[in-house]
C-alpha cells in the first residue's frame, strides 16, 4: 500500500503528492487545509459538511457537547470563492435548538447540505432529535426521529426554520432518518434521499431511497423504492448515495462491516454485498459511515478501516482513506488506496464529501478528541478540508 508523502508544510496547510498508478483513469493531489482548531474541554466542532453555492462554499457543522450524540443547533461557515477567507461559524436562530415547556430540547443533527440548481437554493437535510435535559436522545413520542430540512438563500444569507419531510403513515416510517447521508439531485430537479427506517429507535434498521420534489420552499415525498434489510446487529443505516455513469451506488453502514449496492434508477437496488478489496479481503470498515466522490472518469470511496496501525483509535476511525471503486465488480482497488487525512490520535469517522467545482472535490472532517492521549499524539481539535484536486476537469 502506498502512502502519501508530504511535499510542503506551511502553517496549517499540507500538500500531499501521489504517484500515478498505471490503471488509474484519473489522478489527483490532496491539499489539506486547517480551517480552525478548538479543544477547550467544553465542546468539539463536529460533522462539518460543505456544499458549493454561486460565488463560494457553505459548510455546516455542530458542537459536540461531550455527551454521546448530543449536539448544538446548526452553525454554518461561508467562504467567498474556494480560496477566500472563511466567515463564521454563526448560529442563525431559525436552525438553533427549540426548547420545549417540559424541559425537552428539539434539535437537528447529522446534517448534509446540497445545492439545488433549478431553484437557486441550498437544502440542508438531517434528522430531528429530542434531547432530555442531560442530553439523552429520547424516543418518548411517536415519530420522534424524523427527517427534516432547512433552506438557505445565498442572496440574503437567510435560513428557513426546520421543516419535517412528511412520509407515509405506515409504522415502518415511525423512525425515518436521513442522517450523515449523501443525497442526489437528478437532472429534472427531483431529489433522491436515502433513509434508514424502522418502527422505533430500538428496531433493526432498514434502508430505502425516497424520491422527492422541491419547489424552492417545500420538499415533498413522492415515492420510495425497495427496502433493503440485513438481519445482522442494527441492520443497514447511514446510507450514502451517488450517481455515476448511468447508475446509482449506495454505501451502507452496519455494525460488523460496510455494504454496497447498485441501482439503475436510484430506487430499486440489488442485494447489498460486503465491501471488499479486489483481492477478496474484507475492506475492514465497520460501524461507521463511508461516503462517495465521483469524477466523470472514476468512482471513489472515502472510508476508515482496521489494519492501519490504528488500534488505539475508537472503532479504527482514522486515518481517512480514499480509493477507486470498480463499478462493475463492486470492490475497492487496493493499489489505489491513499491516506487523504492523516491519523493524529483523534477519530475522523464523521465526515462529508462533496463536489465543489469541475476540477475540485472536498472531504471535510473534524478531529474527535475522545481519547485521553489524543492531544499527546498530535491532535488539536482541527477542522480539516481535504481538497481533492483532479488532474483533469470533472465535467458533468
Amino acid at each position: 500500500m502506498r502512502h502519501p508523502t508530504i511535499s510542503a508544510a506551511i502553517g496549517g496547510l499540507l500538500l500531499f503528492a501521489f504517484g500515478t498508478h498505471a490503471a488509474d483513469p484519473i489522478d489527483y493531489t490532496v491539499k489539506l487545509e486547517t480551517v480552525m482548531k478548538h479543544d477547550d474541554g467544553k465542546f468539539l466542532w463536529f460533522h462539518p459538511r460543505a456544499a458549493a453555492i454561486p460565488g463560494g462554499v457553505v459548510m455546516t457543522m455542530q458542537k459536540h457537547l461531550k455527551v454521546s450524540d448530543y449536539y448544538s443547533g446548526l452553525h454554518f461557515m461561508r467562504r467567498e470563492g474556494v480560496d477566500g477567507t472563511w466567515s463564521g461559524p454563526v448560529l442563525p436562530p431559525e436552525i438553533d435548538w427549540q426548547p420545549q415547556a417540559d424541559g425537552v430540547t428539539l434539535s437537528v443533527t447529522d446534517v448534509t447540505p446540497g445545492w439545488h440548481e433549478k431553484t437557486g437554493r441550498l437544502i440542508a437535510i438531517g434528522c430531528r432529535v429530542r434531547y432530555s435535559p442531560k442530553g439523552k436522545q429520547l424516543d418518548d413520542v411517536k415519530r420522534a426521529h424524523q427527517t427534516v430540512y432547512a433552506v438557505f438563500d445565498p442572496k440574503t444569507s437567510h435560513w428557513t426554520p426546520w421543516q419535517i419531510l412528511e412520509l407515509p403513515a405506515g409504522e415502518e416510517f415511525n423512525f425515518a432518518r436521513n442522517a450523515c447521508s449523501q443525497w442526489v439531485v437528478k437532472s429534472d430537479g427531483k431529489l433522491l434521499v436515502p433513509l434508514y427506517i424502522g418502527k422505533s429507535a430500538k428496531d433493526r434498521y432498514s434502508t430505502t431511497v425516497a424520491e422527492c420534489r422541491f419547489d424552492g420552499e417545500k420538499l415533498v415525498y413522492e415515492r420510495n423504492g425497495d427496502v433493503l434489510r440485513l438481519d445482522v446487529a442494527r441492520g443497514l443505516y447511514e446510507p450514502s448515495l451517488i450517481a455515476f455513469g448511468a447508475r446509482y451506488f449506495l454505501t451502507l453502514r452496519n455494525d460488523e462491516r460496510g455494504y454496497v449496492s447498485v441501482s439503475d434508477d436510484g430506487l430499486h437496488f440489488a442485494k447489498p454485498k460486503p465491501w471488499t478489496f479486489d483481492d477478496g479481503a474484507e475492506l475492514g470498515s465497520y460501524n461507521t459511515q463511508q461516503h462517495w466522490l465521483a469524477h466523470r472518469d472514476g468512482l471513489f470511496l472515502v472510508y476508515t478501516r482496521r489494519g492501519a496501525n490504528n488500534d488505539h483509535i475508537v472503532r479504527h476511525r482514522a486515518p481517512l482513506f480514499m480509493a477507486r471503486v470498480d463499478p462493475e465488480k463492486m470492490h475497492i482497488i487496493r493499489a489505489t488506496e491513499k491516506i487523504i487525512v492523516p491519523e493524529r490520535g483523534a477519530e475522523l469517522g464523521n465526515f462529508g464529501c462533496a463536489r465543489i467545482r469541475e476540477n475540485e472535490s472536498w472531504v471535510t472532517v473534524c478531529e474527535g478528541m475522545f481519547m485521553k492521549d489524543s492531544a499527546k499524539r498530535g491532535a488539536e481539535g482541527a477542522t480539516f478540508v481535504a481538497r481533492i484536486l483532479w488532474s483533469k476537469p470533472n465535467e458533468e
